[in-house]
């Protein structure tokens, strides 16, 4: 939240000694002044955006006049940025917003992982071990700081999904609008929840047995190869899935409307663009399409 300072002994903690842990940002604004009404909130965007690697001051001039005279403000709005104690930086008048993320981004341009960036890895490491109410308890905090964290409402919903919620997973992405709902992270969450759709209908190890079956027979059998790919995926056999699909399109890409290639695209969305079985099978396709 933002930090209002109302006399001197205050700026010393909240701005002087605060920024020896991060740098801080400080906006001298008054009530009357229009500029300060419009730059105000692009401040307080970009800081929220910045994930707590930067924190906000802001001082009314009118009720600190002691302060705004010790930093020699002669206008306003007038900011300042501190860091290990001194001021570092500062510009006066309003400014677009890209202006303010550049300012932003110099104070910050060797600052590690954000807070918030570090309890995303956290419960990403949480939900890949398989502790879905640890995971889910660390991305719900995000949220509650971050309602538009992509990654945390990703992780969320990929809870939901491993514990078998599939309904409240899908309800949650539904809810979702603009960019929230368009981020990759978000889209694979989605392509998450078709494929635990498609996996809750996928036949189990009888009918898997049965689906080999009719392809020794018939290895053209495209419906069979097709359900064998979705049954192996949900018993957890990434890898043979994924061959089983690519064995289709090589025998009959326009199979179905393409059902195999879209299938693997939503596999790929998945597991995720850098995962190494994503990789490697993105070459594959390549090869058979192009072959």
């Amino acid at each position: 939240d933002d930090a209002i300072v109302s006399q001197l002994a205050g700026f010393a903690a909240d701005v002087i000694e605060a920024s020896r842990e991060v740098p801080v940002i400080v906006d001298f604004w008054a009530p009357w002044c229009g500029p300060c009404k419009t730059l105000g909130p692009t401040i307080e965007k970009a800081v929220k955006s910045s994930g707590g690697q930067v924190k906000l001051v802001k001082i009314n001039v009118d009720e600190n006049q002691q302060l705004a005279q010790q930093l020699r403000v002669q206008s306003i709005p007038a900011v300042f940025a501190f860091k290990d104690g001194q001021p570092v930086d500062g510009f006066v008048g309003a400014q677009p917003e890209s202006q303010i993320n550049a300012f932003i981004q110099r104070l910050t341009g060797d600052a590690g992982p954000s807070p918030i960036e570090k309890a995303v890895e956290q419960g990403n490491a949480a939900l890949a071990a398989g502790d879905t109410n640890t995971a889910a308890d660390i991305f719900g905090q995000i949220l509650r700081a971050d309602g538009e964290n992509a990654a945390a409402v990703a992780g969320l919903c990929l809870c939901l999904i491993e514990s078998g919620d599939l309904e409240d997973a899908r309800a949650m992405l539904d809810g979702l609008e603009g960019k929230l709902a368009t981020d990759p992270a978000v889209q694979s969450a989605r392509a998450a929840l078709d494929l635990a759709d498609q996996s809750a209908g996928a036949g189990d190890a009888g009918e898997m047995t049965e689906f080999r079956t009719r392809l020794e027979t018939d290895g053209n059998d495209h419906e069979a190869r097709m359900e064998l790919s979705k049954a192996l995926l949900a018993a957890g056999n990434r890898e043979e899935a994924v061959d089983e699909l690519l064995e289709l399109i090589r025998r009959d890409r326009a199979w179905n409307d393409e059902a195999a290639r879209k299938q693997l695209l939503t596999l790929f969305e998945a597991f995720g663009q850098m995962d190494e079985l994503t990789v490697s099978a993105r070459r594959r396709l390549s090869s058979i399409l192009f072959s």
